[in-house]
């Protein structure tokens, strides 16, 4: 039953128009990750845009007056309160194994399930990458294009590739 709810989710609600356009598309989203995949907390204040990828949405959870903009890749994730996530943000959860050079790395199978934690009040700007495992604490903000590799502390500002402390809030 839960691959007929995400089949129905990736071939029809993900693809209704951006909020931009019409309302209803993201009045539909937030309706659906709430009440039939359980995966959000619903509010007035929460957007969910078109093409935001959840994985199998077991690894997935979503707070309150959370903005998710248009073409997230979300693989595994916390998400807290108020979280404001920029188009085509990727949160990873897996890796592919890389440690030994007599196999190929295709071969070496992945290391699965180690989701990201997003604290509450947390700004992903546009086009952020999170490595698996890390967490972004309460406050904080990750500049445009930054690929995160460490653990972000509380109320600061993070940015570049890697992502390296810019300035406390």
């Amino acid at each position: 039953m839960h691959k007929l709810k995400l089949l129905l989710y990736y071939f029809f609600i993900q693809y209704l128009p951006n909020s931009r356009f019409f309302g209803i598309g993201n009045l539909v989203r937030v309706w659906y990750l709430s009440k039939i995949l359980k995966i959000l907390k619903p509010s007035d204040k929460t957007f969910i845009e078109n093409k935001v990828y959840i994985g199998n949405g077991k690894k997935v959870s979503i707070g309150k007056d959370v903005q998710i903009n248009e073409n997230v890749f979300i693989q595994g994730a916390i998400i807290g309160n108020y979280v404001m996530i920029a188009p085509n943000v990727s949160l990873l959860a897996n890796m592919h194994n890389h440690d030994r050079t007599d196999i190929p790395m295709a071969k070496q199978g992945k290391k699965v399930d180690n989701p990201v934690i997003i604290e509450d009040d947390v700004w992903l700007g546009r086009n952020v990458i999170v490595m698996p495992g890390i967490k972004i604490e309460k406050g904080s903000i990750i500049a445009a294009g930054a690929v995160v590799t460490k653990n972000v502390p509380a109320y600061t500002v993070y940015g570049g590739i890697p992502a390296k402390f810019i300035k406390n809030r």
